[in-house]
């Protein structure tokens, strides 16, 4: 359904997007930050699967895993440029291998830079980067750099491949030892390749996932389109409702499809797709809130409008809007590494706060709906609203599971080790929330029958009674004289005047 041409992609990626940083790692300018007695920048870390390749070929194959170095120099400024450096390095090692980058002499503070002290024990040259050989492959940590010479602004790595032979979480640090190149700045570029693209590994396995959620959510339109198409007479507002929230989810997965899939062919980030891919998500994920506040209010099945509370659930919608747009163009756009998102606390916090609000608002005004509904015996509604309800309390305790879950998971991959497990977590999101809306659609799909849960002025129509309550009453004998006085009729005005009455008092309410 959302099959578009390459070259219609490639205009409106020319179009509308920035190039940004992803697996081609850009360094414009990067400042070194002193980190104990080194100065670094992080250069990325990402986790690479291993790939066959062949040792005497010049260039990588397709199917090779490799971080290469392109163009990578160091400037530093003219006022000091009068001295001789030391190294200005590179290092790529393996999560696993951490341990072997840095040491202490004689037990005391870890150290990344070779110290006088471990110089006189001879494990490292001082002023150099310590690290030791790997048990399992001793050519790695792979370490190598430059240095400046007298009057020499500009020092340059020589264009290099390094090959990945084992899969793992690989990170990249270029680093110094002299205090005298604090002004140093780093420029070039690295690229980072998995054998199936550019795609970083933890996020590789989300571009098939989105592939099939583009095609579920498909199903999901051609069933509920079709019902639609079919019984468009007897569809109320809250089934349009629903409608905007699955074509705007159809939309979101064949952007999200679309964003990866370019990403994983160019290794460049197309931000015009990124950006629209989390607004329709952002815009999606607010309607599909209010809609299940609303259906929770009784819109549309109980009540006609939301009357004084419409302002209310419009500045809700819009307060959550804005907060998560911010949390995922953080997240989303422009990321380098393949880490696990940070988003800051002050971004993530409001929105937690909105959704636990949004929940409260939402099961408590069920509980005035549900009892509405059983005060006035509209049976069949009742039963819908019982099994939504169900549904909805079901999803908020998986919910809760899950972000135990996550929080156990995070707090145990302090290093990103998990990796390759880790796109799962935002995965099931994807999913739980595709499920409480295929209940949803199941419940109020449209159908020759479905003005029948609509709200209707008529009380007699609207109430649906349940027959199992009504009162026998034992027949007693009439004499014979009274039967013809009890046929006569009778003055009705007073009691119709009371049955008005308590019509309006109906509509009213």
């Amino acid at each position: 359904m959302f099959r578009v041409h390459r070259s219609i992609l490639l205009c409106v990626w020319l179009f509308m997007s920035l190039i940004v940083e992803g697996s081609v790692h850009e360094y414009k300018g990067e400042r070194f930050v002193g980190k104990g007695n080194a100065f670094v920048v992080h250069g990325g870390s990402e986790g690479i699967y291993s790939g066959n390749h062949n040792e005497n070929s010049v260039l990588p194959a397709n199917g090779d895993s490799y971080i290469r170095f392109e163009k990578i120099t160091f400037r530093r400024t003219r006022e000091f440029s009068n001295f001789s450096s030391g190294l200005v390095q590179a290092i790529v090692f393996e999560v696993e291998d951490r341990e072997l980058v840095g040491g202490s002499a004689y037990g005391g503070q870890r150290a990344v830079c070779c110290t006088a002290d471990l110089a006189k024990l001879g494990v490292c040259l001082e002023g150099e980067i310590i690290h030791r050989p790997s048990t399992k492959d001793p050519s790695w940590p792979q370490v190598f750099g430059v240095s400046f010479n007298v009057d020499e602004l500009v020092a340059t790595f020589p264009s290099k491949s390094i090959q990945i032979s084992s899969t793992g979480m690989y990170n990249l640090y270029f680093m110094h030892c002299d205090p005298n190149l604090k002004e140093v700045v780093v420029e070039g570029k690295t690229i980072w390749k998995n054998p199936s693209g550019y795609l970083p590994g933890r996020m590789a396995p989300l571009m098939r996932f989105y592939g099939f959620m583009s095609l579920a959510f498909v199903i999901l339109g051609l069933f509920w389109f079709s019902q639609y198409a079919r019984f468009w007479r007897e569809v109320f507002p809250l089934q349009n409702c629903i409608t905007l929230v699955i074509t705007l989810g159809m939309f979101e997965m064949a952007f999200w499809y679309f964003d990866y899939a370019e990403f994983n062919e160019t290794g460049i980030r197309p931000t015009g797709i990124t950006l629209w891919a989390v607004t329709f998500g952002t815009i999606k994920l607010t309607v599909a809130r209010l809609v299940i506040l609303m259906v929770s209010m009784g819109y549309g099945v109980v009540r006609p409008t939301l009357g004084g509370l419409t302002s209310k659930v419009i500045l809700v919608g819009v307060t959550f809007f804005v907060a998560s747009e911010v949390l995922e163009l953080v997240e989303n756009v422009g990321t380098v590494s393949d880490l696990s998102g940070r988003a800051r606390l002050f971004l993530v916090l409001p929105v937690s706060m909105l959704d636990a609000f949004i929940i409260i608002w939402i099961f408590k005004s069920l509980s005035a709906t549900l009892n509405k509904l059983q005060a006035k015996r509209m049976m069949v509604k009742l039963d819908i609203y019982r099994k939504f309800t169900n549904a909805l309390a079901v999803a908020v305790i998986v919910s809760v599971g899950w972000i135990c879950y996550e929080l156990y998971f995070k707090a145990n991959d302090v290093y990103n080790e998990r990796w390759q497990n880790a796109w799962v977590i935002p995965a099931f999101w994807r999913v739980l929330s595709f499920s409480l809306l295929c209940v949803i659609c199941a419940l109020w799909a449209p159908s020759q029958n479905s003005m029948r849960y609509a709200y209707s002025d008529d009380a007699s129509d609207e109430f649906d009674r349940d027959d199992g309550t009504l009162t026998l009453i034992k027949p007693s004998t009439i004499p014979s004289k009274d039967v013809r006085s009890a046929l006569e009729p009778r003055p009705v005005q007073a009691s119709n005047g009371a049955s008005n009455s308590d019509s309006e008092e109906d509509k009213r309410e």
